[in-house]
């Protein structure tokens, strides 16, 4: 079953977000695209690796007006000490969410029951909380935070020209497709 254009459920979370605990609902989402960027646990090998990278191209997703949520099922102390004892998680500026209770990864479709760990996920949701675009990597498998750049880019383009496309490897300001009947076998 897809879960393209699902709505995301309501929610209330604690996140680690600029050296403070907050409360993070849906309604903080809504009206802004987002990235909700599972991955399996704190204090692990490849997750900060991913981390990091989306924490270096943070200030690119919020110039195209897009906030990035990490989440996993740790507690939001859990990601407090994490930040305090790595240089790497130290560079993140984004809310870092918890999921104790797996609310958020089960509503995703990503937790992995048997061991109360959430899949290596990622989504793109939009300003009406539906989700536009979602990957799901094996945990081995890192992610590239270039590409996801990339892929919000082309979600916004398409949201905002409904009647135009982004062809593989499409980046802004380059050409799209106007689906017509013209193009059928044409390129």
């Amino acid at each position: 079953m897809s879960l393209i254009n699902k709505e995301i459920s309501d929610f209330t979370v604690e996140a680690f977000h600029n050296d403070d605990f907050k409360t993070v609902t849906k309604q903080d989402v809504l009206g802004k695209w987002s990235i909700f960027f599972f991955y399996p646990a704190d204090f692990t090998f490849v997750c900060p690796t991913e981390l990091e990278d989306l924490a270096n191209k943070y200030e690119e997703f919020q110039k195209i007006g897009c906030e990035i949520y990490s989440v996993s099922t740790d507690t939001h102390f859990v990601h407090k000490a994490w930040h305090d004892e790595s240089e790497r998680i130290k560079k993140i500026q984004y809310p870092m969410l918890a999921d104790p209770t797996h609310a958020l990864a089960k509503d995703f479709k990503v937790l992995i029951k048997e061991n109360g760990l959430a899949e290596r996920g990622t989504f793109i949701v939009d300003p009406e909380g539906r989700i536009q675009s979602y990957q799901v990597n094996a945990g081995g498998v890192g992610r590239n935070a270039d590409e996801l750049l990339r892929l919000v880019q082309a979600c916004q383009f398409v949201a905002e020209h409904g009647d135009q496309v982004c062809p593989a490897k499409w980046q802004p300001g380059a050409e799209t497709l106007k689906p017509s009947l013209d193009l059928v076998g044409q390129l």
